[in-house]
């Protein structure tokens, strides 16, 4: 029997001690630059890594961690990717993942109503679950043209360009959010997408345009699972008129990559639309992957452990911490804030936008990103991340902004 395909005590240990360690994990060694004829085994080959994958990645998790929309994992989705890895089930067909399908239809099938939609599947990411939506748009609604925001993810425009759809951006306002006094016209021939917090800023499109086109799209990667939120849900109010919805579960779900998915008020129709059968196949493929893995296992044991106010806790935690920025932001003369925040995302920035580049400097690494909205630059906060210290942010917050006031010194006579 080979030992490599086996539960190796030993080795699984060794990951876990050295998954335990963090990123203290001694001096990195160079990978070579091609692959050697004779392996090091499994062993050596974790010690050798651990320095490069676990010490060299970005900490999600940090307390300094609010510059991206990427979270970190509980650990709980740790263990079942681990599992997911042991198996490696295909959920093309049910003979290869005759649980793991069933699974991923459980999880749709308890967080659709939340979106007021029938059902759906899983995909990579929200580019996959937007294509799939304007495939199931054309199939379904006969529709020839694709009209969103100048906010709106650039996979929206990429899906257009695939499906050979026309592709027209409507203006955004100064916070990057669609006017709705733009969109006119006959819309019957039309895929309306709006965005539920937009890259860049977090803002909402007007959701109650939903059902004005011949077909409507709201990309939710971001803000959709504030609908699971009592305090934040209707936010996003007018949602549930959509024909599809797209959520990224590897943002406010908090599961690692690659997990998403696409809901759809007529689940039925839709997916019939954008099926393909084969003779090797059981059933009907449904969507645009053919192979892919388990993904719903980890969003299961996720919302097993925490249930849907464990969920909606972690998020309603990020949008405080949003607004305790946000607030902080609004009382001090020397800043200026774009806005309030919708969605836990917060643009600011010195008044004198010339103090950007020193400012930026002084922050925290990987506490602050850069954005461009309207041609202006901003800061760009995102509680994406429970873990992350806001009080400690402000403090240092407070001393950048005095350090870059400072004029500087005066250059020495000779």
């Amino acid at each position: 029997m080979d030992r490599s395909f086996s539960a190796e005590a030993e080795g699984l240990q060794l990951a876990l001690d050295l998954l335990r360690a963090g990123p203290g994990q001694g001096q990195a060694t160079a990978l070579p630059e091609r692959m050697p004829e004779s392996g090091l085994g499994e062993i050596q080959t974790l010690a050798m890594l651990a320095p490069i994958v676990l010490g060299q990645a970005a900490p999600l998790g940090a307390a300094t961690a609010f510059a991206h929309m990427d979270p970190p994992t509980p650990w709980v989705t740790w263990a079942l990717t681990l599992w997911n890895a042991s198996l490696n089930q295909n959920l093309l067909h049910p003979a290869t993942a005759p649980v793991a399908r069933n699974i991923e239809q459980l999880v749709i099938g308890w967080l659709a109503p939340y979106f007021g939609m029938q059902g759906g599947h899983m995909t990579p990411g929200c580019t996959v679950a937007n294509l799939t939506a304007l495939w199931a748009a054309r199939e379904n609604a006969g529709v020839t043209e694709v009209i969103a925001s100048e906010g709106a993810h650039l996979s929206i425009a990429k899906a257009a360009h695939l499906l050979g759809l026309r592709y027209r951006t409507l203006a955004s306002d100064r916070t990057g959010a669609m006017i709705a006094e733009a969109l006119e016209g006959d819309l019957s021939r039309t895929v309306l997408v709006l965005t539920a917090g937009t890259t860049s800023g977090g803002r909402l499109d007007p959701l109650t345009l939903a059902g004005r086109a011949g077909w409507t799209h709201i990309d939710a990667a971001w803000a959709g699972p504030l609908r699971l939120s009592a305090r934040h849900g209707d936010r996003l109010a007018g949602l549930e008129r959509a024909d599809s919805v797209a959520v990224s579960a590897h943002k406010w779900l908090f599961q690692p990559k690659e997990s998403a998915f696409v809901l759809f008020r007529d689940v039925a129709s839709a997916h019939a639309a954008v099926s393909f059968g084969g003779a090797y196949l059981a059933t009907p493929n449904i969507g645009v992957l053919g192979s892919h893995g388990a993904a719903a296992t980890p969003l299961l044991a996720t919302l097993l452990a925490w249930g849907g106010t464990g969920v909606a806790s972690r998020i309603d935690r990020c949008m405080e911490m949003a607004e305790r920025l946000a607030e902080f932001v609004a009382q001090d003369a020397d800043l200026e804030l774009l806005a309030r925040p919708e969605t836990g995302v917060v643009n600011w920035r010195p008044r004198v936008v010339e103090r950007m580049d020193e400012f930026y400097g002084r922050l925290p690494e990987g506490s602050t990103s850069r954005t461009v909205i309207a041609e202006e630059p901003w800061f760009r906060n995102v509680a994406a991340n429970p873990n992350f210290n806001v009080e400690a942010f402000l403090v240092q917050l407070r001393g950048a902004n005095v350090a870059s006031r400072r004029p500087s010194p005066a250059p020495l006579l000779r």
